[in-house]
């Protein structure tokens, strides 16, 4: 059978140069290369197109390119980050296959405060956490430290040190602050201090994987707290000294156990297909908590799924290729079927 078409879809940088949140689209285009150049090594014939605020754009190239499938990297504009859902939407409708979650598990990952309550709901562990929606802030419910984050954003946007709040005139500036630059709602949580894992699942016809890494966080000092900062993930040149995951080989293993069965349970929770992270917390106690799930995490050779794979019988070129097969089968796939009512006289 011949190898289908693939158009790698992803977002055209709309911030300019030295915004302070510029460095994620920055290296999202780096991520499309080399999907790109893995692609077309393996024989397919690849092109790429960035999407912009405008949808119908996406619509007419669909219909013209006619792809066989489409890799879906679009991780929604900074200023509109709903429209994750809406182009994975757009190629539902289409009729298009392609790769990664559908549009209700990306609505309902990238609502944190959805998401935990889904969480909650189905008996997995998560920390406490209350909603603020407009100021003045209430009165923090839960014991300090808390961690005051943006509720729709991801990729650690708006995740910096002044992000855990020790005391009410913290935790009223951090709110604020985050209402007036990224708008309603925050999300306040429970701190939980201790080691935190990351765990890539890969949920293929003939790769399924659980992938565990436990990730490096800065040491804790004056000004510095031990997470993962929107400038740790995305300035290259800390990327290594703050967010560099390796493999945590002192687990217990009724510890990995549970870890898997927390992720599998959350990943299926959201309704999350072919790949996707979460995100845990363990406390001192050795308690777990889920953290965020993940269902369109980077899957650059350079980070990111990459460095999980190393851990696997697969590289990432047969990552990519069970993917982009595991997409184009979707296309083939029985649908509902509904048989004509007659017409009430």
């Amino acid at each position: 059978m011949a190898k289908p078409t693939v158009l790698v879809l992803y977002n055209l940088p709309l911030l300019p140069k030295g915004h302070p949140d510029s460095d994620q689209e920055t290296t999202l285009s780096f991520v499309v290369t080399e999907v790109k150049n893995t692609l077309t090594q393996a024989g397919y014939s690849v092109g790429e197109l960035a999407i912009g605020p405008e949808p119908t754009q996406l619509w007419a190239e669909l219909k013209q390119r006619r792809p066989g499938v489409v890799v879906n990297l679009f991780e929604g504009s900074l200023d509109q980050p709903e429209s994750e859902s809406y182009v994975a939407g757009i190629l539902e409708w289409s009729g298009v296959p392609f790769t990664g979650s559908p549009a209700p598990a990306l609505s309902l990952a990238r609502a944190k405060h959805t998401a935990k309550t889904l969480l909650r709901g189905a008996d997995l562990p998560t920390a406490d956490f209350f909603v603020v929606d407009a100021l003045p802030a209430p009165k923090c419910s839960l014991a300090y430290p808390v961690i005051v984050k943006p509720a729709l954003q991801d990729g650690s946007v708006g995740m910096d040190h002044a992000s855990v709040c020790v005391n009410a005139r913290q935790f009223r500036e951090r709110v604020q602050y985050l209402l007036t630059t990224y708008g309603p709602p925050v999300i306040v949580e429970e701190y939980i201090d201790g080691r935190e894992f990351n765990v890539a699942l890969v949920d293929l016809k003939d790769m399924r994987e659980f992938l565990l890494s436990e990730i490096a966080l800065p040491d804790a000092r004056p000004g510095v707290w031990p997470i993962i900062t929107y400038t740790g993930k995305w300035e290259p040149a800390r990327f290594e000294k703050d967010w560099a995951p390796w493999y945590p080989k002192d687990l217990a293993r009724a510890t990995v156990r549970r870890i898997e069965q927390f992720a599998w349970k959350a990943f299926r929770l959201l309704g999350c297909r072919d790949y996707g992270r979460v995100d845990f917390r363990m406390n001192s106690a050795g308690e777990l908590f889920v953290i965020e799930v993940n269902p369109n995490p980077e899957v650059s050779e350079a980070a990111g799924f990459s460095n999980y794979l190393d851990e696997s019988l697969f590289s990432y070129d047969d990552f990519l290729v069970n993917l982009i097969e595991n997409a184009r089968a979707r296309q083939n796939a029985p649908r509902p079927t509904f048989a004509p009512r007659p017409h009430p006289r």
